[in-house]
């Protein structure tokens, strides 16, 4: 076997085939690799009949954003969270907004190289409460995400996951039990939507969310980007929170926000922000107790309410807490009402701020 470099690693999930080829075992892809090849998220290689993970300890850049922009609103709000990703996806949506990133082919854009030690000091230094794995899916840079998630954990700091949820069982058991808080991204809630314009399955990201829900502690929260006439219909939003309901109870917090058009749907305009209001009401009348809108300016839907007594909890303008009305434990100072989440005795303050960070200085 040849020497691995410092940015391509072994690793675990993946099977040899009978006929000389290698599976990839991370999600549901099931790429099948010969010597030299790469998966569909172009990270992942076939090297010495083993799958190699290229993109160890190498990102696209660092930056400290506002928790709420994963987005999470139930978890540590108003603190600062240093975020990063690598390259590569192993999705192909067609919407996507952070193709640059998630679709490169091109390595030598990830010019910023951080040991998992330093990214957990850089955190602590910076009065991050936590890092976060975003612009790109973790899944695919997993085995890395997992090692500067264990050394943020001796650190004091807490590990954020921002994706799409597309895992197999065995690696998804894996990267969750190192995960503090997820941001899900349920595209949409049909079939033929997944397989059309995200080429993936919609059940293995059920699958996931349930996963979450029943089998950890982990607190995550759900986005879904509506996009005018493909997943935004009265019937699947519907259908879509009343399966959340069921299955994951009336606590998580659904995110509903606005398409942009970008990458290979530049023809199709905007949501329209009344899309998104009408999302929320029908999650909300289904049961579900804290429904958002996002990517547009409304502080109504974008804020926390009691569901005890209905007052104003958290009031948010954009990224930005107007109000806070919850006590030290996370209850409703109105009412007494626990509000679902993880909350700090008081709100943090970085507010809307965008920092970009060079890890360099950290080393």
């Amino acid at each position: 076997m040849s020497e691995m470099t410092s940015d391509t690693v072994s690793t675990r999930h993946w099977h040899s085939l009978d006929d000389g080829r290698v599976q990839c075992d991370v999600c549901p892809r099931a790429c099948r690799l010969r010597e030299g090849q790469r998966g569909l998220c172009f990270v992942r290689a076939c090297r010495d009949q083993q799958v190699v993970l290229t993109t160890y300890g190498r990102s696209s850049g660092f930056c400290v954003d506002p928790i709420e922009k994963k987005p999470l609103n139930h978890f540590l709000p108003g603190t600062p969270v240093l975020s990063f990703g690598t390259a590569g996806c192993n999705l192909a949506c067609k919407f996507c907004q952070n193709w640059d990133i998630s679709k490169s082919r091109q390595l030598d854009t990830l010019t910023d190289r951080a040991e998992c030690t330093t990214i957990a000091r850089a955190a602590r230094e910076l009065d991050c409460r936590s890092v976060a794995f975003t612009y790109n899916d973790p899944a695919v840079f997993m085995e890395y995400a997992i090692d500067v998630a264990l050394a943020c954990r001796e650190h004091g700091i807490k590990s954020v996951a921002v994706t799409a949820g597309y895992f197999n069982a065995a690696p998804r058991q894996e990267f969750f039990r190192c995960m503090d808080a997820v941001n899900v991204d349920l595209k949409g809630f049909t079939d033929d939507f997944y397989r059309k314009v995200t080429g993936g399955k919609l059940q293995p990201v059920l699958d996931t969310l349930v996963y979450l829900k029943h089998d950890t502690n982990v607190w995550f929260e759900i986005t879904t980007l509506l996009i005018p006439g493909m997943n935004d219909s009265t019937a699947e939003i519907d259908a879509m929170t009343r399966w959340g309901v069921q299955h994951l109870g009336v606590d998580v917090p659904w995110h509903f926000t606005a398409f942009h058009p970008d990458w290979q749907m530049r023809n199709r305009p905007p949501t329209p922000a009344a899309t998104l209001s009408r999302a929320r009401e029908i999650a909300l009348g289904n049961g579900l107790r804290y429904v958002y809108t996002g990517n547009v300016h409304d502080s109504a839907g974008g804020s926390t309410y009691c569901h005890g007594c209905g007052k104003k909890l958290i009031g948010r303008n954009w990224y930005v807490l107007a109000d806070w009305n919850l006590d030290r434990h996370g209850c409703c100072t109105f009412c007494g009402t626990q509000c679902a989440g993880l909350f700090e005795a008081r709100a943090g303050e970085w507010c809307a701020r965008r920092m970009p960070v060079d890890l360099a200085t950290f080393v």
